[in-house]
Formats: C-alpha cells, structure tokens, sequence
C-alpha cells in the first residue's frame, strides 16, 4: 500500500522483481505526486496489479490482508512479502537472489521473522538519496533516545501464503506463528529507507496524522513512533527532530571507527535515484542542529517526569509546546535575518556599482577639465610670447 512515494516506488518495484518475486500487488493510496503515473507504467507492462484506494483512513490493516490473501489465492503464492515502498529486501549472502533464498525455506515454518536495517547518511531537503544513505544504522537505543527515537525498525514477516491471514497495522505482524528456524544459508534481511529528505519526511508525517485522525475507529498508543512524529509535526519542531537524527560528519567519522555506522552500497550500486539530491540550507541545518539537542532533551525530561507523576500531562503538552515554539521563533528570526542581509548585499552592490559609476563619470569630467584648462594656459602663453616679440 503506497501513497506519495515517487521518489523511491520506481526503483523499490524493479529490484524486487529483479530479486525473482513472480507478482507484486499494489494499492495505490490517493497518491498526488507522480506515483500512481509510476505505477500504472509498471501494471501496463503486466509487471504489478495495480489497485486504487484513494481513501485516507489509515486503513492499512484490512488493505494489505486483502492483498496477502489475494496473493494465494489469485496467484497461488508460496511465500508472502508485506512489504513497503521504503524496503529493499534481499538475501544476507548477496551472492544469491530472494527467490533463491525463500526457495530454501521449508512452508513448514508457516513464518519467520526478518530483520530491518536502517540506512543513514547526511540530511537533505529534497532527493531520494540512495546514493547518500549509504551506512548501515547500528546506533544503540540508548543513543537514539536521545536524539528523539524510540528503537531501530520493528522487524518484518514473512508468512506462507493461506486465504485466511491476518496482517496487524504495520505490517509486521501476521496472525500465523512462526514454527523453527530460518536456515543459516538462506537469511534474509530489508535494508530500510525511511529519511529520504525532509520534504519525503514532513510529508509522510503529515499524512500518516491526518489519516489516524480521520479514522475513529483506530486508536493508537501516543508513544506510537507516527504519533509522536506527528506531534513534533504540529508543534513545529519535526525538522530539528529530521536533522538530529543524521549524524554529522565527526559523528560518522567516530562511528565508522568503532562500527556504529557500516558502509552498505548494494542499493546505491544498482539503484538510480529517482529525484536529485538538495542540500539544506546551510543556516537552517546549522539552527536545527543547535535547537535539536535542546529540544530532544526537553522532551525526554518532560516524559520522565511524567512517569514518575511529577508533572501533569497538561503542563507536559503546555511546557514542550512553548519549548518548541521557542525554537521555531529563532529559527525564523535566522530566516528573517538571512533575507534582511542578502536583501542589504544586494542594495549594497547596486549602491557599490552606482559608485564606481559615478567616480568613473567624474574622473572622466575631471579629466576633461583639465584638457580644457591645460590648451587654455598654452593659448595664453603663446599670447604672451608673441606680445614679448612683436611689442607695439
């Protein structure tokens, strides 16, 4: 189930059908943004079956368990993936294909659980950027608590296919248990791209609020990592919370060092970036990286004290509010001083140019002048030697 992800759905379906999947079913969410046009190029060459659900109610759950049952009992499938647009998945022995690999695995496992890498690299405003979101996230809880995050990816499943599966909001848990272990030669793993840019990301936050608070009937828990987000999204302080979470330069130096951070170049070695790469203003990263500290710690001490019941959730919602309004009004003040100064560099150039144009002008009247009052003293000179030689 996809909605608005033009930037990534191109070369997340090739892959895949690459990788030797036989069929991917995919609905289309109401997408706006080329998506769909994508879609329908690859459902014209009878690569995907193509479905269209405009409805914005958050109603994954029963979308993707149509299309998990579907899947057997259309296409007979062997093995289901609920995949996302975001996902690449691919053997851990890169040597082989997934159809190799899941051709392995005995249908008595019913199920098995897979793994979810996160894949970092420098923020961007705008881009797809697989070929910058090139290192492995091995970051503890613990470090990322502090920048905003609760935990890494929740780990997906794959299940065999039978017409009576349910598959949990998420998708990545299915009504069928696991039964053994997955063997040693055919692991799988999904390496996971879910900051492409902050334009990707403010938007898929906003929608994803927007349709929980379109459907009453769903009622997720307010530490539900697209409720949180959402929340940041409201108070104005998602972007400092985008930015903090890609390490700086001397962040991945260290990281690199000591294997928090490990190169992974398989999708940006065979994946073309839909959408070019555009960095972030440089003030405005600059900004966010100063206020995004404070603020993620503002945060945690609020959420600390409010399980220990020292605070009331109001004063909670009031406190980091006014953190984050805070924190958006210096950002904008940046914003403000940035245009004021360009604004004087460019009456300054005009003013400069105006300048050396006017003492141009002038040099060449002076000039001139002196021209004019140096042939005038020659004039009088030469009267006054012929009056010396001719006297009357």
């Amino acid at each position: 189930m996809v909605r608005d992800e033009a930037d990534i759905i191109g070369p997340m379906l090739s892959h895949h059908l690459d990788q030797g999947i036989d069929k991917i079913i995919v609905t289309d969410n109401g997408s706006v943004d080329g998506t769909l046009e994508i879609l329908r190029g690859f459902s014209d060459r009878g690569l995907i079956d193509l479905r269209e659900d405009p409805v914005h109610r958050k109603q994954q759950h029963s979308v993707v368990t149509a299309m998990a049952r579907d899947a057997f009992l259309l296409y007979g499938a062997d093995w289901v993936l609920n995949a996302d647009a975001d996902e690449f998945w691919m053997p851990v022995d890169r040597s082989s294909s997934l159809r190799e690999a899941l051709e392995l695995h005995p249908k008595s496992l019913q199920s098995f659980v897979v793994p979810v890498v996160d894949m970092i690299g420098p923020p961007a405003a705008i881009g797809s950027g697989l070929q910058r979101l090139v290192y492995r996230d091995l970051r503890t809880n613990a470090a990322l608590n502090k920048i905003g995050l609760h935990a890494h990816s929740t780990p997906d499943t794959v299940h065999i296919g039978v017409p009576d599966i349910e598959i949990a909001q998420g998708n990545h848990f299915v009504s069928l248990e696991g039964r053994g272990v997955e063997p040693a030669n055919a692991l799988i793993e999904v390496l996971h791209f879910p900051w492409r840019s902050w334009d990707q990301f403010e938007r898929k936050v906003r929608s994803a609020g927007l349709g929980y608070e379109n459907n009453p009937d769903l009622n997720p828990s307010p530490n539900h990592h697209g409720m949180q987000e959402y929340r940041r999204y409201k108070l104005g302080s998602l972007q400092s919370f985008y930015v903090l979470r890609h390490p700086t330069p001397e962040e991945f130096a260290v990281g690199l060092g000591d294997g928090t951070f490990v190169p992974e170049e398989t999708v940006a070695g065979s994946r073309e970036s839909p959408v070019p790469d555009v960095a972030l203003d440089p003030d405005l990263l600059a900004a966010a990286r100063r206020m995004g500290p404070v603020i993620a710690g503002t945060e945690t001490e609020f959420k600390r004290l409010l399980a220990a019941e020292k605070v009331e959730s109001r004063f909670f919602a009031t406190s980091y509010h006014e953190t984050a309004v805070h924190a958006r009004t210096l950002e904008e003040k940046l914003g403000s001083l940035k245009e004021s100064r360009r604004a004087l560099e460019e009456t300054l150039g005009v003013t400069q140019e105006q300048h050396r144009a006017h003492v141009t002008r002038l040099e060449s009247e002076l000039a001139k002048i002196r021209q004019r009052r140096v042939v005038r003293w020659a004039e009088r000179v030469g009267a006054l030697r012929h009056r010396h030689r001719h006297p009357r």
